[in-house]
This record gives structure tokens, C-alpha cells and sequence, in this order.
């Protein structure tokens, strides 16, 4: 699990396809590696969740497997990209951000970014099949980040960035430029939850159903859906 603050910034310093994945290899401070990370660690590489399969002083190996790579930017990534980077979170870790598990959703595309005083707003376009789990007020992760949901229009959202983060992050939000999107774990869950009502068949079922339908009253008197 992560939150979706990050960390360090890494450098992608050669990526290489393996059959249908692909293996990557990291720099970054050793700062961020030494006493830190561990042989078989997850980290969050611009929001994506990848086991460290050989550490260097400064910076790590990883392998991609086919899912990973094909709903990913790692497929557009080239020697030289900047990545934003995060361990995985520790059970006294503050939660600065959201619970994200580096569960990449798609791939969005950064349609405008645009100045308004001290800070950033920033429109990106999401796929269609994931609109339905943006709302306004509600996080998003792009590219590894912990952001808030200001405006949605469509398929499209609206973020606002303040100098301080974009100072600490890789991503530049470039006009035209891919990131990945990772959708509020609550959202799909919740999405799980109202597919599973369907007619029960035995008291086992009904008991079930029945604590289904308890949590769904609950989240709709608290407002989560």
C-alpha cells in the first residue's frame, strides 16, 4: 500500500522488453536506497507497484509483466524519463495522501495546464471506462501523486497544483503528455458491491445479501454514494 506522497524522483536508465513485459532499471539518491529498501520491496514508480529484483547504491532493477506494461506509460517510456518514487507504507506511516496500492486503472492524457496566481489548475482526460469513478472532491492518483478532484466535466477532471508540490514531483504535467491514473480503491469496491445484489438462493445467501444491503444503507446515509 502507498499514499500517494512521494518520496524521491528517479530517472529511468534503460528499459527493456522481455517477451509481452518488459525489465527496467532506476536511478535515484542513494539517500532513498541505502538502509531503506530491501531485496524484494514494492515501490511505487510512478504509480506503479514494482518489486525491487536488484538494488545498486543508487537506484534498482524491476520487472514488468505484461498487464503492467500494457495499461501503463511504461509502453511509451524511454531512457531519460523522470519518475516519481514511494515505498511502500509502514503501519505508523502518516497519511498524507490516500490508500493507493500502485494498481495502475489506465492511462489519462493531460489536455491543459494554465496558471491562477501562486498555483496550477490542470485538466486531464480520463478513459471512458473510468469516469464513473471520478468525483468531485474525491482523490485520484496520477502518476504515483495523491491529488484532489476539483472539477469534472465528461470524462475530463480538474486538478490544482501549488508550487511546493510541483517542485517535489517528476511529472510536469506537459500538455499532451500521458500519465497514469489510479482510481479511489472505495470507489470500486463500492461498484463491487451494488453488481453483487442479485436474488438469493438459501438462508446462507439471504444472511449475506442481507449484510450487503446493511452496508450499502450505510454508506448511502453517510453520503458515500
Amino acid at each position: 500500500m502507498f499514499t500517494g506522497i512521494v518520496e524521491a524522483k528517479g530517472t529511468l536508465q534503460s528499459i527493456t522488453r522481455v517477451g509481452q513485459g518488459a525489465h527496467v532499471r532506476v536511478r535515484t539518491t542513494p539517500a532513498f536506497i541505502k538502509d531503506r529498501v530491501r531485496l524484494g520491496d514494492s515501490i511505487a514508480t510512478n504509480g506503479v507497484c514494482l518489486t525491487a529484483t536488484r538494488l545498486y547504491a543508487d537506484g534498482y532493477e524491476a520487472d514488468l509483466s505484461f498487464e503492467s506494461f500494457s495499461l501503463t506509460c511504461f509502453q511509451y517510456y524511454v531512457p531519460g524519463t523522470e519518475l516519481n518514487l514511494e515505498l511502500a507504507c509502514t503501519p505508523n506511516t502518516r497519511l498524507g495522501g490516500h490508500i493507493m496500492q500502485g494498481h495502475v486503472d489506465g492511462i489519462g492524457t493531460v489536455l491543459e495546464r494554465y496558471r491562477v496566481d501562486e498555483a496550477y489548475n490542470i485538466w486531464v482526460q480520463a478513459p471512458e471506462n473510468l469516469k464513473r469513478y471520478i468525483a468531485m472532491k474525491g482523490s485520484i492518483a496520477v502518476n504515483g501523486v495523491s491529488l484532489t478532484v476539483n472539477e469534472v466535466r465528461d470524462r475530463d477532471f480538474r486538478l490544482t497544483l501549488i508550487p511546493h508540490t510541483l517542485s517535489e514531483i517528476a511529472t510536469k504535467f506537459e500538455p499532451g503528455s500521458k500519465v497514469n491514473l489510479e482510481v479511489d480503491v472505495l470507489a470500486r469496491y463500492i461498484e463491487r458491491l451494488l453488481q453483487a445484489q442479485q436474488p438469493a438462493q438459501g438462508a446462507g445467501q439471504r444472511a449475506a445479501q442481507g449484510a450487503e444491503s446493511s452496508l450499502l444503507s450505510s454508506l448511502q446515509q453517510n453520503g458515500f454514494i
